[in-house]
């Protein structure tokens, strides 16, 4: 065929022209690409990764006080870490932006296969394939003598439907067959599995924009109130208002931990810890109640849970007529699993100077090959307090916080410990020592007198670091959870597979069956179904041959 007069042909350099998108193509391209199927599973891998950094270093949201104490352990690192939002991961800039993306694919994902779902749930089975023995399972049976083609397929169409099938009967020159399909409900679980992620991240951001987190330190016989100055640290969600807050007392009662102490290689492990607690709501009978691991205690619409614990020593501080100036017992943090123990102690007012005290703690008391103390069981044997002291200016009088954890000693003097030549105050439960310079007396006070006997248990209170946590959306979180599990099984277990059953005359005059099968995926039981079909239905013409009267069959 000749080509028209005004054809021309580019040259074979010029190559292939791409039109150009335009600012609409880009954007249909690219939610093209976030909502594609790929783009939602690589998102919810990114956010499992991004998820990491939150379980290395510890979250302001749930251990403030450990990340006071990683700045103190790691002073360079800790700046650089805070900048990129390390401390604040699951509140943080760019984890809200792999989850807002997520959330936007999974919704741009699922809808459409909703409406394609919908339609195919609508739509007769696919038509009967022409040859069905390139099919798996393939199988022919011969029809029981005198038998009806027609009533052959319809009992087979009948049979299929009471297997769970759809079915619709189709007739293509001459030969007249069953087309028949089941596990629609495998895709159903698909979606509702991904519906409920969507859900779970609908409760969770609401949760988070209306709940609370906050943190408190009590000690033995210490009281708490649910108001929010009375938090040691408090994280509000975006949405937060404070008069939400249910009004109630919480009362540490006492602090008990169970060591190991049967099995030599774990030797003073902790095995339980329990914090009995008394909770008062307001107009309410006081009740009792457990805090352990794992194991909140549940009140006015807060959960109580434990976080950390450890010994708070009672030390009073008397000017040198005798006076008390300053008496309370001080949350010391653990510096290793032996309870090995620091703290600060700050007396701003009552004394000729600003005092500062720099303490170690140590339950058992023992003393290491280079004369250094340390504790070598966690439980209170032989309990021993050391005292650095300090004068000066504790920073206090310029009214800009500071850590209760953390002395800033580079404005004050140091009078004992270290270079001046002067030994670290000790102190067991119930002695008292002189402060340098005749600034006064120093008592580790004893919490239950016996110390002097040499009974140590109960001489030191213990503390226990409570997580106060309410979120509006558990039992929603809960609900599409249990869907989301339910969703996934349903699309693991239930089979996609489509079943045929085609029945062709023959010369001889004898019905011949054949029988077929087609799975979505992998199927192994495909070709057992496919043979158990044709078994029962060969079994359904006979026994309905042998039920009609001899004179009908004629």
């Amino acid at each position: 065929m000749s080509r028209p007069s005004d054809h021309y042909d580019a040259p074979a350099s010029a190559g292939i022209v791409q039109p150009r998108l335009g600012l609409v193509g880009w954007l249909r391209w690219f939610w093209r690409q976030l909502t594609n199927m790929r783009t939602a599973l690589f998102l919810l891998l990114l956010l499992a990764i991004a998820a990491v950094p939150g379980s290395l270093v510890p979250q302001r949201s749930s251990d403030p006080n450990g990340v006071t104490q990683y700045f103190a352990d790691n002073p360079d690192l800790a700046p650089i870490l805070d900048q990129i939002q390390a401390f604040d991961v699951y509140s943080s800039a760019w984890f809200s932006a792999i989850y807002l993306l997520l959330f936007i694919s999974l919704i741009g994902c699922v809808i459409p296969r909703t409406k394609h779902h919908y339609l195919a749930l609508r739509a007769q089975p696919p038509r009967t394939p022409a040859r069905l023995s390139r099919l798996a399972g393939f199988t022919t049976r011969t029809a029981p003598s005198g038998t009806d083609a027609q009533a052959a397929v319809e009992s087979a169409r009948r049979l299929l439907k009471t297997s769970g099938y759809r079915a619709a009967v189709f007739e293509n020159r001459g030969e007249i067959s069953v087309s028949a399909e089941r596990g629609y409900l495998r895709e159903t679980g698909n979606l509702v599995f991904h519906f409920a992620l969507v859900g779970i991240l609908i409760t969770v951001g609401f949760g988070g924009g209306f709940g609370f987190s906050g943190q408190r330190v009590l000690v033995e016989g210490q009281t708490f109130v649910n108001t929010l100055l009375a938090y040691d640290s408090f994280n509000p969600g975006r949405f937060f208002n404070d008069t939400s807050l249910k009004p109630y007392t919480l009362t540490l009662d006492d602090f008990d931990v169970t060591y190991e102490e049967k099995n030599l290689k774990a030797y003073g492990q902790p095995i339980d810890f329990t914090a009995d607690v008394t909770i008062t709501p307001r107009g309410e009978a006081a009740e009792a109640s457990q805090v352990k691991v794992n194991g909140p205690a549940r009140t006015s619409g807060t959960d109580v849970y434990l976080l950390g614990n450890g010994y708070a020593p009672t030390i009073t501080v008397k000017d040198p007529n005798g006076v008390v100036v300053f008496t309370d017992s001080i949350p010391f943090l653990p510096q290793d699993a032996n309870l090995t123990s620091l703290g600060v102690v700050k007396v701003p007012d009552g004394l000729a100077e600003q005092l500062g005290m720099i303490g170690f703690f140590y339950p058992t008391q023992a003393t290491m090959e280079s004369g250094a103390y340390s504790s070598s069981y966690p439980d209170l044997e032989y309990p021993l307090l050391t005292l650095n002291v300090y004068s000066g200016d504790l920073g206090l009088d310029a009214g800009v916080p500071t850590s209760v954890y953390s002395l800033d000693i580079d404005q004050m003097e140091q009078l004992t410990g270290g270079k001046t030549g002067v030994e670290s105050i000790e102190l067991k439960p119930g002695e008292s020592s002189e402060l340098p310079n005749g600034l006064g007396t120093v008592t580790f006070d004893d919490a239950a007198p016996g110390a002097q006997n040499g009974d140590f248990s109960g001489s030191v209170l213990r503390f226990a670091s409570f997580d106060i946590h309410h979120d509006p959306t558990q039992l929603w979180v809960l609900s599409f959870a249990v869907l989301a599990l339910l969703g996934l099984l349903t699309s693991l277990f239930v089979p996609r597979r489509r079943v045929w059953m085609k029945a062709v005359p023959q010369t001889d005059g004898s019905l011949r069956l054949e029988y077929a099968g087609l799975a979505r995926g992998e199927d192994p039981a495909l070709e057992s179904a496919v043979g158990d079909v044709a078994d029962r239905h060969t079994d359904l013409l006979l026994s309905s041959q042998s039920a009609t009267p001899a004179s009908e069959q004629k």
